[in-house]
């Protein structure tokens, strides 16, 4: 059996901790390491790190795991650790990155990789000059719902696709009567905030991987909820965006409308949905189910303002049913990643991929400030060891 060291920062968070360490890592050491396509077996051995040692120590001994450290620096220095993975926050990813790819290590990463495109070009530069393996998450594309989408398309059932609507997000609770489910971090742009940053990120390899490379971008920002109460009960300004509405034009004329929210009330099927019509059937998916309308079943309204609704419009919908059984979406890209650093299996996701998605977030935050549309400028390509400059 072949050992991964891997250095995983940024484990204290919540997605850090409950995607990437208890439900990627602690559950494939459970099943016994990754299976490579020789059949032999690679296991992880992870050293967790963070600030608050107490902290640290404690989430290593509840999931049996040896080795923990406050030391980054040791860590990174260790030739038997040859993985480094990050789940911090924004402002610090592309240095911690950089560092860790000089010290000779792979890395693998959380969205975005830097709050600013000339840092996030600087460490996508810095991986392809130095050979190292190198990925970001892009868990929204394994989610059961969208796999879904994706064998829909790829089956030809939309025909041509026409436009994709997306719904995401849910009522983050202000922190003064019941506590916020999201840090206060998130809506302080200072500390690199902002539902833009975050989302458009998302979307970006959404749009591009199932419905067509983006090629501009209308997004108009807001700030709901200007006040509101952090962890430690005080009140602060909270003036990063917190919802964006977006519109996208696509390659091969589709148009994509995203709205994203985290002040907004639920009443649809999942905390994010999307809707794809096309000109021989339309789907709508959440995070794991899925529902087609084919042109053969769609039903035919008429408009009568005067008259109740006789049509149950949800349920002239048939769901795709569960023929496959879906691994946890962050589970199942880390074990592609492993494939990819341990024997050079394929993988579409590197850091490059991360860098368009810090573009489409910079040019929705600048068409916000400029009200008005702007192109986003051709896909990054490797040049000469290195990634083109945006233009």
């Amino acid at each position: 059996m072949k050992r991964i060291g891997v250095i995983m920062h940024g484990i204290t968070g919540r997605m850090g901790y409950n995607q990437h360490l208890v439900r990627s890592v602690v559950a494939i050491r459970a099943q016994g390491g990754v299976t490579l396509s020789t059949g032999e077996k690679v296991m992880l051995d992870p050293i967790l790190v963070g600030r608050n040692g107490a902290k640290i120590e404690e989430i290593a001994r509840r999931h049996g795991i040896e080795r923990w450290t406050t030391d980054l620096d040791a860590a990174l220095a260790n030739p038997d650790d040859t993985l480094f993975f990050d789940a911090g926050t924004t402002q610090m990813r592309g240095s911690l990155l950089a560092r860790a790819i000089r010290a000779g290590k792979d890395v693998y990463c959380e969205k975005p990789i830097s709050d600013t495109m000339p840092e996030a070009i600087e460490v996508a530069e810095l991986a392809a000059r130095s050979g190292v393996k190198h990925g970001v998450v892009q868990d929204k594309l394994f989610l059961p719902g969208l796999r879904k989408l994706a064998m829909l398309k790829d089956s030809g059932f939309f025909g041509q696709i026409l436009s994709v609507r997306g719904e995401f997000g849910y009522w983050v609770f202000e922190g003064d009567w019941q506590p916020a489910q999201r840090p206060s971090w998130n809506y302080r742009s200072k500390d690199g905030g902002g539902i833009i940053l975050d989302m458009l990120c998302h979307w970006r390899y959404v749009l591009d991987n199932l419905f067509g490379e983006v090629q501009a971008v209308s997004c108009l920002g807001a700030t709901h909820i200007p006040r509101r109460v952090d962890e430690r009960g005080q009140s602060y300004e909270a003036d990063a965006d917190d919802a964006a509405y977006a519109t996208f034009q696509l390659a091969g004329g589709v148009i994509a409308q995203i709205n994203s929210s985290w002040a907004v009330r639920v009443r649809r099927d999942d905390l994010v949905t999307f809707q794809v019509d096309g000109t021989h059937g339309s789907a709508v998916a959440g995070l794991t189910k899925c529902w087609t309308q084919h042109r053969v079943n769609t039903p035919k309204p008429v408009w009568n303002p005067d008259q109740p609704q006789t049509i149950d419009f949800l349920n002239t919908w048939d769901e795709v049913p569960d023929n496959i059984a879906y691994d946890n979406g962050f589970k199942a890209q880390w074990e592609l990643f492993i494939r990819h650093v341990a024997e050079d299996g394929p993988w579409p996701y590197g850091l490059m991929e991360g860098v368009k998605g810090v573009q489409l977030a910079e040019l929705g935050l600048q068409s916000w400030r400029e009200r008005r549309w702007l192109d986003v400028p051709a896909a990054l390509a490797p040049v000469d060891g290195g990634v083109r400059a945006l233009t």
